[in-house]
């Protein structure tokens, strides 16, 4: 009810806009998913995961390529947690002395705790970029909260980070495709965007033998989870009119990711105030913002913040996109999106003759 009042009194600038117009396959996925997280999270703070499997649709790891030449295969990083990988390649460089080809390490989205890196849509969409970016895709399977609070995600993160600096890819991935890790890209959606920026922030202050043979060249965070204490005034207007994120299920992803007896101004939630750490060799950014996600104010506010700090950084802003819309091909933003992030990782190739 306090939030419904402060919408009504704050004037024409909270006027919540109509819904966004999306196709009905969109609609029915997006239903079916709320419906799923909202039985789900419990009012205890647990996950019901026997129910959420029901509608978490896998996808298996598949050897051979599909029709568009992509393979996939999963690696165990640290079999005693849990912690694995799902790699995605090109079946062969398409060509006799084609350039290596650079490395994506993708964080997968669910508010911390929910989804996986073989949760069919995340697959899809490490397929899509492996083949539309010419890149090798690592898709993360880091452990999920509330059983694994923080910071157990960015400790899984830089570990596979680790494992790529010191055991390497696949040998089938090696033998196949000339890779690049000095063109290491660091890319993730929603929750997913949080753990690629602290993981970004660890590796770039790290100087381990591994952190050298592995090299941030940027980092993409698409409509990153970042949050505070404050409502926003997005937040406030397009609480229940943006699909997916509402103010009561971030609050509860926080409130089972964040160290218990801690707020939502946690560092690993709020970082875009002046206290921030940052590593001075923090990669140049490419930062994602959807006009109906209730996120946005806390992405454009990290944005700033990079900037304050005189690090480089790439707003791109879809004003109709809601949240997660980069796993619907079928919306012409999610296609617009891959050409920005091309750009992106052609902008930002080391320097010749870089180790």
């Amino acid at each position: 009810m306090g939030h419904e009042k402060e919408q009504e009194t704050a004037g024409d600038e909270l006027r919540r806009p109509e819904p966004p117009a999306l196709p009905w396959t969109v609609r029915l996925q997006l239903f079916a998913l709320v419906t799923a997280v909202d039985l789900v999270q419990r009012g205890d703070g647990t996950v019901n995961r026997f129910l959420f499997s029901l509608a978490d649709r896998q996808s298996a790891a598949a050897a051979r390529p599909d029709a568009n030449g992509v393979r996939s295969g999963d690696v165990t990083v640290d079999a005693a947690r849990g912690l694995w990988a799902r790699v995605f390649s090109p079946a062969s460089s398409g060509a006799v002395e084609s350039p290596p080809l650079p490395v994506v390490v993708y964080f997968h989205g669910g508010g911390f705790a929910l989804l996986t890196a073989a949760s069919s849509q995340y697959d899809a969409l490490c397929r899509r970029l492996c083949r539309e970016l010419r890149a090798v895709v690592v898709s993360v399977n880091y452990r999920l909260a509330p059983e694994h609070r923080y910071p157990a995600a960015y400790d899984d993160g830089m570990d596979v980070l680790r494992h790529l600096g010191t055991v390497g890819l696949p040998a089938e991935v090696a033998a196949a495709v000339p890779v690049d890790l000095t063109r290491c890209f660091l890319v993730g959606d929603s929750a997913g965007g949080n753990i690629a920026h602290h993981v970004a922030h660890r590796w770039a202050a790290a100087t381990t033998s591994s952190s050298r043979r592995v090299r941030l060249a940027g980092v993409v965070l698409l409509q990153p989870f970042f949050g505070g204490e404050e409502r926003t005034e997005a937040e406030l207007r397009l609480d229940g009119v943006g699909p997916v994120v509402s103010m009561a299920r971030a609050d509860w992803c926080w409130r089972a990711f964040l160290p218990e007896g801690t707020d939502r101004n946690h560092p690993a939630a709020h970082v875009t105030g002046e206290s921030a750490e940052l590593a001075e060799a923090f990669p140049p950014a490419m930062v994602v913002v959807g006009g109906y996600d209730t996120l946005q104010d806390w992405q454009r506010r990290y944005a700033g913040m990079l900037r304050r700090k005189g690090k480089a950084v790439q707003v791109v802003e879809y004003p109709a996109a809601i949240h997660s819309f980069y796993v619907f091909p079928e919306l012409a933003d999610s296609g617009e999106l891959i050409k920005e992030m091309k750009a992106f990782m052609e902008r930002n190739k080391p320097p010749n003759g870089h180790t």
